[in-house]
C-alpha cells in the first residue's frame, strides 16, 4: 500500500529505453523523494502536529508517518493527496515542486484576507 508511489515510479523507469534519459530520471525521482520525506516532517511540525497525530488524520500508524519521514517506505499517491490535503499544502509542494507555502484562510471574511495579504507583503518587504 505504501510503496504504491515507488512502483509507480520504477515500473515507469523500466519503460524508458534510453539510458541517459533513465539515469537523469533516476536522479531527479531520487530528489523528488528526498524532498518529500523532508517536507512532511516540516509541514508536520510546523502545524504542531505529532506523528501519531497525523497518523489518527491520515488513519494510518505512527510507523508509517516515521518510516515516510525516514525514507524507509514511501507513501502511495492517494495517501500524498490525503497528506496535501491534511497538511494543507499542494503535492507540487511535498514532492518539491513548488516551493510556496500556503495559508489556508478558508472560512475567514474577506476582509481578513485581504489585512493577512497586506502583513504578508509588509513583512515580505522588510
Amino acid at each position: 500500500y505504501h510503496y504504491g508511489f515507488f512502483f509507480y515510479v520504477s515500473n515507469f523507469i523500466l519503460q524508458l529505453t534510453n539510458k541517459y534519459n533513465t539515469i537523469v530520471l533516476i536522479y531527479l525521482v531520487a530528489e523528488v523523494i528526498e524532498v518529500l520525506n523532508q517536507r512532511i516532517r516540516e509541514v508536520r511540525q510546523t502545524r504542531g502536529m505529532s506523528q501519531v497525530e497525523l497518523a489518527g488524520l491520515l488513519g494510518v500508524t505512527k510507523q508509517s508517518v516515521s518510516n515516510w519521514e525516514n525514507d524507509n517506505i514511501q507513501p502511495s499517491i492517494e495517501m500524498l493527496v490525503r497528506l496535501a490535503l491534511t497538511l494543507g499544502v499542494s503535492t507540487d509542494y511535498l514532492l518539491g515542486l513548488d516551493g510556496r507555502k500556503t495559508l489556508d484562510v478558508s472560512g475567514l471574511p474577506l476582509s481578513a484576507v485581504g489585512h493577512l495579504q497586506l502583513l504578508i507583503e509588509d513583512i515580505k518587504a522588510k
